[in-house]
């Protein structure tokens, strides 16, 4: 497995179309990954469940904040969606991290893995943990997908997250 650069990123963004909705990608891509861009933030409304085999798995309702330009969020936790679209090919993963600005702000983002064969417009948990809160502009950089590639093609995501908010 090794970590893909911003040369390899751009080549199957190019060739793949590993990425796409992005805003400027000469701005976006870094040195070993890509900035994801906030499209839209939502409040958690509800009582999620988890169990074993997804079967009694209940996904709590969210509330969308409605903003222009700059939203305010108080400390707390919201669902976070991001303008692009990833689609990762059977021989890639991926990583998402928080941007050190956000961190350095009080936040962070909490993701899953992303799974060889995912494609979709993901939704990342936001947590605010600054008692001041925080405020972020529309199309703010806030997480950063790591690609790491596969030593070999593997079976691809088929879950109900696949083609998310597309």
């Amino acid at each position: 497995m090794c970590v893909l650069t911003s040369s390899e990123i751009k080549e199957r963004i190019e060739r793949d179309g590993l990425i796409r909705d992005y805003i400027d990608l000469d701005v976006q891509l870094q040195p070993n990954g890509f900035d994801c861009t906030l499209r839209s933030i939502a409040r958690i409304r509800g009582v999620g469940r988890v169990d074993f085999d997804n079967k009694e798995r209940k996904i709590p309702e969210v509330e969308e904040i409605d903003f222009q330009n700059w939203v305010y969020l108080p400390r707390g936790v919201y669902r976070a969606y991001i303008n692009e679209v990833i689609k990762l090919s059977d021989d890639l993963m991926a990583i998402g991290r928080p941007r050190s600005s956000i961190v350095r702000c009080g936040a962070n983002i909490l993701t899953a893995v992303w799974d060889a064969g995912y494609e979709g417009r993901s939704e990342v948990s936001l947590v605010v943990y600054n008692d001041l809160g925080l405020w972020l502009k529309r199309n703010a950089r806030i997480m950063q997908l790591i690609f790491l590639r596969l030593k070999s093609k593997t079976n691809i995501y088929s879950g109900i997250y696949k083609y998310e908010n597309i």
